[in-house]
């Protein structure tokens, strides 16, 4: 059985279910497992060092699927900003459809760019304000993003169980959720609330494809509900991350009044966070994890996944839900 919603047709995919952009992960292995499956998988544009590898990795993913998958363009502000407009034309020249988008109102320069060219747009943002902004500018579909997501939950702490039907309540374009979702408790409970699909993260890292290293993955087993930990929160810039020695250190020195950015940069440098990915060594960097990790249990291909969060949802749907009514 598959679920039919607006998510689906949009995207012309069979299961409802997004695999979210992941810096160092989102490459085509991950992004063609999804897709096989039946989700939409998606490559990281700025996992990739320059705007021409880009080109490569989206050729690499096509000879790996024939399903659908997107591409996710995540614009923040920094000191050596990379090229946005050449890895946005990159994707426009490498004839994808889908583009997931976050960070800072510059992205809108890249919806600029991205739909003349008829790409479907996902924003993912965490606040109902900012995804009705989103929806007027023309945004195709909304990625809300709960305070238990992993990576950049903002600065509002409103949990997806207010923050979904929040901005259900508020716009009309086709709504996924995002943070906190990793099996068909949480895909029923998404559309029982106003969503038409889910978008997840953390539980894609702990698949058999996911390109990072097996003591990454046993560390999303090892950590319950209570393992994330959150930093940056003193700059204005919260981040939720796995719970180690290392993130826990880094929470340690920007507790301290004063602290910036500088005390904790070189155990949160992007060379230092591939390189645990790679090797295995959690003392090497920090690993973005969410809430979720209290419900991953196992780590399977993400066929199977997907198969098993579909068909617990519809049984929960059609057997416990329907068993309850009166």
């Amino acid at each position: 059985m598959a679920f039919k919603t607006r998510i689906t047709e949009l995207l012309e995919i069979e299961h409802p279910i997004v695999q979210g952009g992941m810096q160092g992960v989102g490459v085509a292995e991950m992004a063609s497992a999804v897709s096989n499956a039946g989700g939409l998988g998606i490559l990281t544009a700025l996992t990739q060092p320059t705007p021409a590898a880009l080109s490569a990795e989206i050729e690499r993913c096509r000879g790996m699927t024939d399903k659908p998958f997107g591409v996710n363009m995540t614009v923040f502000p920094t000191i050596n900003a990379p090229d946005y407009k050449a890895y946005a034309q990159a994707i426009i020249d490498g004839g994808i459809k889908v583009v997931e988008t976050a960070g800072t109102p510059a992205v809108r320069e890249i919806w600029e760019m991205l739909k003349p060219h008829g790409i479907k747009i996902l924003h993912k943002c965490t606040a109902v304000r900012h995804a009705v902004s989103a929806e007027k500018a023309g945004v195709d579909v909304i990625s809300i993003d709960g305070f238990e997501c992993a990576g950049h939950p903002g600065e509002d702490d409103i949990p997806g169980l207010i923050l979904i039907p929040a901005a259900a309540d508020k716009v009309k374009i086709p709504l996924l959720a995002s943070g906190g979702f990793g099996d068909g408790r949480g895909l029923a409970a998404a559309l029982a609330l106003g969503a038409e699909g889910i978008n997840m993260g953390t539980r894609f890292c702990a698949t058999v494809e996911a390109p990072i290293h097996e003591n990454v993955k046993q560390a999303y087993l090892d950590n319950d509900e209570r393992g994330s930990v959150l930093i940056f929160r003193s700059l204005k810039n919260t981040a939720r991350v796995g719970r180690s020695a290392v993130s826990e250190e880094v929470a340690r020195r920007l507790a301290i009044p004063g602290a910036t950015f500088d005390d904790v940069k070189e155990l949160v440098a992007g060379a230092a966070g591939r390189e645990m990915l790679e090797t295995g060594d959690l003392s090497k960097g920090v690993f973005w994890a969410g809430m979720i990790q209290g419900l991953i249990h196992d780590i399977p291909t993400c066929e199977v996944l997907i198969k098993r969060i579909v068909a617990d949802a519809e049984a929960i749907i059609r057997q416990r839900l329907t068993g309850l009514l009166a």
